[in-house]
């Protein structure tokens, strides 16, 4: 073979790669830019049946009865019904410090004296690629010993936050069974990560991303027939542009409205934070895309759903600006 022969080969063989480069992006880019097409329903929007992720200052004194009573203000102009406010997380090996939610008791007086009907759950998780064993029997009774204790404060139920969990991980399922009998008719809820969008892009994303950032179908109903409740974490999806995420959103919403079981509520997490870790992130990834995008999910799936809503994430991030797109994208479009 020729020093000439060899050079061409490899001229095709980088021209071929870079042309793959192009197109694949281009490919995604249709993909979610056709899923954002249309317009919503005109029903399609909030039922009461969304949802606040709060921060771990209302747990450990630094919130006080006054902020409750400011918090409940806004709330109850709005379509929230469940709160998750965070607890943890538990140590490496299960157990859950109880001076994590020293203030916990003073919260849930003002809270039932301001919003009795707005749930509150603990929120509780950690890290569980190089951290807490869920694989580990011992380990999962102690996450379990933590849960009824806080539980026993007076919590309406309990919200899980592992991340992140392996999709097919029986560890968690195992966890998530046992869990239920400790929160008696409270809601037993869990967040998760995205739902794969093509069948068989699971392998291909976990050897990309060295974890699962997507679950597999099967596997999200496993869970979703678990609990009483799933919010998907549809942000940070990495793409540039509102139009794109709110094409993601739908398309995730669409999945997960077929797979969550009648009688399990379901919820689409919407980025009420201004930290994403791409530079375009912020600009892309709004409240307001994540509404339309849920808009269409719930028009395509052809009828109102009971206990379909929005997860916003997090309190202590959100702007006036992410509270008015709520109120106007969802709550009262």
């Amino acid at each position: 073979m020729t020093k000439r022969i060899m050079v061409r080969r490899c001229l095709r063989a980088l021209a071929g790669a870079l042309a793959l480069l192009v197109a694949l992006p281009a490919l995604v880019a249709a993909f979610f830019w056709a899923q954002a097409a249309g317009s919503p329903e005109s029903w399609a929007k909030s039922l009461g049946h969304d949802a606040l992720w709060l921060g771990h200052a209302w747990v450990d004194g630094r919130r006080t009865e006054t902020d409750v009573k400011a918090l409940a203000v806004r709330l109850r102009e709005t379509g929230i019904k469940d709160v998750y406010v965070h607890a943890g997380p538990f140590e490496f090996d299960g157990t859950l410090r109880t001076d994590r939610y020293a203030n916990a008791g003073d919260l849930l007086k003002w809270w039932r004296a301001e919003l009795p009907g707005v749930r509150i759950s603990p929120w509780l998780g950690q890290k569980v690629d190089h951290g807490l064993d869920l694989a580990d029997p011992a380990a999962r009774q102690r996450v379990l010993d933590g849960v009824r204790d806080i539980v026993a404060l007076g919590f309406d139920g309990v919200h899980y936050n592992f991340e992140p969990v392996t999709s097919g991980d029986t560890g968690f399922l195992d966890l998530l069974e046992r869990t239920r009998p400790l929160v008696g008719d409270g809601p037993l809820s869990t967040s998760t990560p995205q739902i794969e969008p093509v069948p068989g892009m699971l392998p291909l994303a976990r050897a990309v991303i060295g974890h699962d950032k997507y679950w597999s179908q099967e596997y999200f109903r496993e869970v979703a027939t678990r609990t009483d409740q799933v919010a998907v974490m549809t942000y940070d999806s990495g793409l540039p542009l509102g139009s794109l995420y709110r094409g993601h959103v739908a398309q995730q919403g669409e999945l997960a409205l077929r797979l969550v079981p009648d009688g399990k509520a379901l919820l689409l997490g919407a980025p009420a934070y201004h930290d994403h870790n791409v530079p375009w992130g912020d600009a892309a990834e709004s409240v307001a895309a994540a509404a339309e995008g849920a808009r269409l999910a719930l028009s395509r799936h052809g009828t109102p759903r009971e206990g379909f809503g929005l997860a916003l994430y997090v309190d202590f991030a959100a702007t006036q600006e992410d509270w008015a797109e709520y109120t106007a994208s969802w709550y009262r479009p």
